[in-house]
């Protein structure tokens, strides 16, 4: 299923109390539980004026949705393409001339 992250204009959300976000938090799941399990909520991450969510759902229209049930600004919603991450660059690393010696000798049983 298609992941999107999706920014949500909120001045001075980096301001918000503990129980302000509670309190948002409690509404978005309330409106994911209605919306049933094709759209699941993974995690926001706050910052000054902005909030980014990631969501998994099948399609841009379902997190719309719950934005208008929640009243929840989503200014826009961009669908991931890839993921990439530390492990990524490893994937990418030449291999290591040392690590892929072989020891024929030893492999054969000679010592």
């Amino acid at each position: 299923m298609p992941k999107y992250v999706v920014e949500q204009e909120v001045p001075g959300a980096g301001k918000l109390s503990p129980a302000e976000l509670a309190a948002i938090s409690q509404e978005s799941c309330s409106v994911l539980r209605d919306l049933g399990p094709r759209i699941q909520w993974v995690e926001s991450f706050v910052t000054p004026d902005k909030i980014y969510c990631i969501y998994i759902a099948p399609d841009e229209g379902m997190i719309r949705e719950h934005a208008r049930r929640g009243g929840f600004p989503a200014n826009r919603i961009f669908q991931v393409v890839t993921e990439i991450g530390p492990v990524t660059a490893e994937a990418c690393e030449p291999p290591d001339p040392a690590q892929d010696e072989h020891d024929i000798a030893k492999e054969a049983g000679v010592y």
